[in-house]
């Protein structure tokens, strides 16, 4: 197989051979080092291939022998070539037909999405458009699937896990979206109860007789809307409904270093564009900045495969980014690392008391610095629902 792909590039040439001691002649070669293909005698001829490269060769081996030879067929890429020449009207449309299959292969055509919402559906797309990933665009130009996961969850809050396969022209896509834990919904009768000790702070009730009015201090479990109206001789049994909110306090800990080092980018980048065959590589574009030139550098490499119709070639195209990087220091003083800490935990705390709490305000209960940080222990007062639900028993008469 070896000798056959040698022979295809190199070109090879059929000779028919006729005369006598046409054995010594074909021995002679041997011994020349004449490599000697397919050799068939027909009654007084012998045919035979050798490389394009060796018919000087064997022209000068074949003039001292009483023995003729003729071109019978040439075989191999060089006479494609020239072949080619002759025809370059058609040559030329074959490889803008292969040019064009293969630019067509690598385009995205289709992006399907599954497993989202409508509305979720729609911001999806418009993040894909946002980082490039278009019907139309070639493939090798977009983002990889890594990337585009991260960019999906960080961008679009709706999504928890978002799975990427790419199928020749198509973008094939499975989202996961957040289950949001539902607040206890009772269907029968229930009353309202305080989560934890509060302050009221505003409420408003629309179903159930109000227990409690605003700035009243409660305690865990205290009822706050009774679920029975009416008078004690003809109590009604209802579901209240409303919004109670009470003002409680959270601790925090939290401890900030007066010096961080990290790295950040200078803005100086050196891009290499390479096709990469098996484990061999061939750079073809990118070269203006050296190695050398780029302080500590990071290096980032994007690959992605090539297709023609649905076939995956052997070839990828590949991508290296290399940035500069520069550490930078920074440094507070002892009043910013406590701003810093105040509002760090002050994030955490919206976490807990979610979308509907509010922060009103912050205590540092105690600050120390030592070892180069500041510990702070902080008490927020914040404003959130205080409502939890308990279904009302019923009352058995003895």
């Amino acid at each position: 197989m070896k000798n056959k792909w040698l022979s295809f590039f190199s070109g090879k040439i059929q000779l028919e051979v006729t005369g006598m001691g046409i054995e010594r002649l074909l021995n002679e070669c041997t011994r020349q080092g004449i490599p000697l293909f397919d050799v068939k005698k027909k009654k007084d001829s012998v045919f035979l291939y050798i490389l394009l490269s060796d018919v000087h060769a064997f022209r000068r081996i074949i003039r001292r022998f009483d023995c003729k030879c003729r071109f019978t067929k040439r075989n191999g890429f060089p006479f494609v070539i020239q072949k080619s020449k002759h025809n370059s009207g058609f040559t030329l449309g074959i490889a803008a037909f292969f040019v064009v299959m293969f630019v067509f292969s690598n385009m995205l055509w289709k992006i399907d999405i599954s497993g989202a919402k409508p509305e979720t559906e729609h911001l999806i797309r418009q993040q894909l458009d946002e980082i490039g990933v278009k019907k139309g665009r070639l493939q090798f130009l977009m983002p990889t699937r890594e990337k585009i996961q991260q960019s999906l969850t960080k961008g679009v809050e709706n999504i928890t896990w978002v799975g990427i396969e790419l199928n020749g022209t198509a973008l094939h896509m499975k989202v996961v979206e957040k289950n949001e834990p539902e607040k206890e919904k009772l269907s029968g009768p229930h009353h309202f109860v305080a989560k934890k000790r509060a302050t009221i702070a505003k409420m408003f009730v629309e179903k159930g007789e109000p227990l409690v009015t605003v700035n009243e201090h409660v305690d865990k479990g205290q009822m706050l809307v009774s679920g029975l109206i009416g008078s004690e001789d003809e109590r009604l049994k209802v579901g209240a409904k409303g919004k109670i909110y009470g003002e409680t306090w959270y601790k925090s800990t939290v401890t900030v270093p007066l010096e961080t080092s990290f790295d950040v980018f200078t803005g100086k980048v050196r891009t290499r564009h390479k096709l990469t065959i098996g484990s061999m590589s061939i750079p073809f574009w990118g070269f203006s900045i050296k190695e050398e030139e780029l302080a500590r550098p990071k290096t980032e490499v994007e690959k992605h495969p090539l297709h023609l119709l649905t076939f995956k070639l052997p070839l990828s195209y590949e991508k290296e980014m290399t940035r500069e990087t520069e550490q930078v220091k920074r440094v507070y003083t002892k009043k910013e690392a406590v701003r810093e800490g105040i509002e760090m935990g002050k994030k955490d705390v919206r976490k807990k008391i979610g979308e509907d709490g509010d922060v009103i305000g912050e205590k540092v209960l105690h600050e120390t610095s030592e070892n180069g940080k500041v510990k702070l222990i902080i008490l927020y007062q914040v404003i959130e629902d205080i409502v939890q639900t308990t279904p009302i028993v019923q009352e058995t008469k003895e």
